[in-house]
């Protein structure tokens, strides 16, 4: 039986990341609004899960190399499936809103989605600890996903909001900025997961210069979070700076 406390320990990243998000709104969105978006980013996750494994399968029976066959699975059957799902429940449920009426809300709503989609991800990782109640295990998982996955989905989501708001300023160039702001979300989640699955493939090549081990294995996903970081909050400073009203 799945324990309660799994549920909770599954919301609490992307709740403490939300509340925190939300400070850098200076005129703070409505809380219904916020609940909903949230909401609607969970159940995003459900179709994306579907939508995963069908492509996986597929590629999977693709006739080429298997290294070819993690790269796609990888970046396109995880990554742009998740960016862009991410992405629609903004395009579908928030740029017609009247409540969205500033640049920054692209990001703030953006990031939004993307802790519903987050949240659901974490209590289905804990959905193995069902068989008893393992806090401790629970708790650990719980942590590495705040500062890891919560996190980049976060930042990926919030890298998409902050072209989407540039979109709304330079009409000609709407969908390059979009698919300037997919493209980096899609490779940096691409990458950071690559890292993190397969190491021994991304440190193999600087062995012979110096002895790797374990320690380096999150030194790729932890410049992408960091690198993230900065942007997204160089982001919000700019934006913030822009007019207040969006013309969509």
């Amino acid at each position: 039986m799945f324990h309660p406390v799994y549920i909770f320990l599954g919301l609490a990243p992307s709740i403490i990341w939300l509340l925190f998000y939300l400070r850098k709104d200076a005129h703070p969105e409505p809380k219904r609004q916020v609940i909903k978006i949230f909401f609607y980013g969970m159940l995003a996750a459900v179709p994306a899960i579907f939508l995963e494994k069908g492509i996986l399968e597929e590629f999977n029976n693709l006739n080429i190399a298997p290294f070819l066959i993690v790269l796609l699975n990888t970046f396109i059957a995880v990554a742009l499936v998740e960016e862009f799902i991410k992405y629609l429940v903004v395009k579908g449920k928030v740029l017609n809103n009247q409540e969205f009426d500033e640049p920054v809300d692209a990001m703030l709503y953006m990031i939004i989605a993307a802790l519903g989609f987050a949240a659901f991800e974490n209590i289905l990782i804990l959905l193995p600890l069902s068989s008893e109640f393992l806090i401790k295990e629970a708790l650990v998982i719980s942590a590495f996903r705040f500062l890891g996955a919560t996190f980049l989905h976060t930042l990926c989501s919030a890298t998409v909001g902050f072209f989407l708001a540039l979109s709304f300023f330079e009409t000609k160039k709407r969908i390059r900025h979009l698919a300037t702001g997919l493209i980096i979300a899609v490779l940096l989640h691409g990458l950071y997961n690559f890292a993190i699955t397969n190491p021994d493939l991304i440190y193999r090549p600087f062995s012979v210069i110096i002895k790797t081990d374990e320690g380096l294995n999150f030194l790729i996903p932890l410049i992408i979070l960091i690198g993230l970081a900065v942007f997204v909050f160089s982001g919000f400073k700019k934006l913030k700076k822009m007019k207040s009203v969006c013309k969509i």
